[in-house]
């Protein structure tokens, strides 16, 4: 069964168990599915109010991206644990001879890779799920203010989670080059999301 189809219960029971998997990289992408969620609500929550018409258009196209956002964010709560299970299965390979010790390290670098990739691939769409919940600041319903606050607290756990991951993959790469690269835009994007998930949250206190 996918992890995103088990009952809430059942999928903390998991995280909370001794199995290795799911880990901090699927809750980030929770975290980050339960942020956008909440962005899509103030959206829901503002498209038909009078008192927000001249922002009508722009909360519609916020709440699709929002709803497209949220499934791919929920397809990513899997994708990570996938992707651990991939560098686990190389520990399974034989390695009784040279030649299989040499093709047992190739498959780990190129798990260890995906490993890094997909955290990764999970810190640009939280980034953008930022910037969507930073557009609705100031137009969109008042009385829901609060919870894109929430919004933004959960977005900026799941990139400072998503980013753990990167790098501790990133540990066990050879490739220097590779790790140079997502080790460079993936500062930047931590750097990036912070900020405007901490000017989020400021702006709302000073709404509420």
């Amino acid at each position: 069964m996918k992890l995103v189809d088990m009952q809430l219960k059942e999928f903390v029971n998991v995280l909370g168990s001794d199995a290795p998997a799911p880990g901090g990289g699927s809750a980030s992408a929770l975290a980050a599915a339960q942020g956008i969620a909440l962005t899509k609500m103030v959206a829901e929550l503002t498209i038909g109010k009078k008192k927000y018409a001249d922002f009508e258009t722009e909360m519609k196209n916020l709440q699709q991206k929002a709803t497209d956002l949220q499934a791919e964010l929920l397809v990513a709560i899997d994708e990570d644990t996938a992707a651990f299970n991939q560098v686990s299965a190389v520990f399974e390979m034989p390695k009784s001879s040279e030649e299989e010790k040499k093709e047992r390290r190739r498959a780990l670098q190129k798990a260890l890779q995906g490993a890094a990739v997909t955290p990764f691939n999970l810190m640009e769409k939280i980034v953008t799920a930022l910037e969507l919940t930073q557009g609705a600041i100031g137009k969109s319903n008042s009385n829901a203010a609060s919870d894109l606050g929430v919004a933004a607290l959960n977005l900026k756990a799941a990139l400072q989670g998503a980013w753990l991951n990167v790098l501790i993959n990133l540990s066990s790469i050879e490739d220097d080059a590779f790790v140079l690269k997502y080790r460079k835009n993936g500062e930047k994007l931590v750097k990036q999301g912070n900020k405007i998930a901490d000017d989020i949250y400021q702006k709302i206190i000073e709404i509420i």
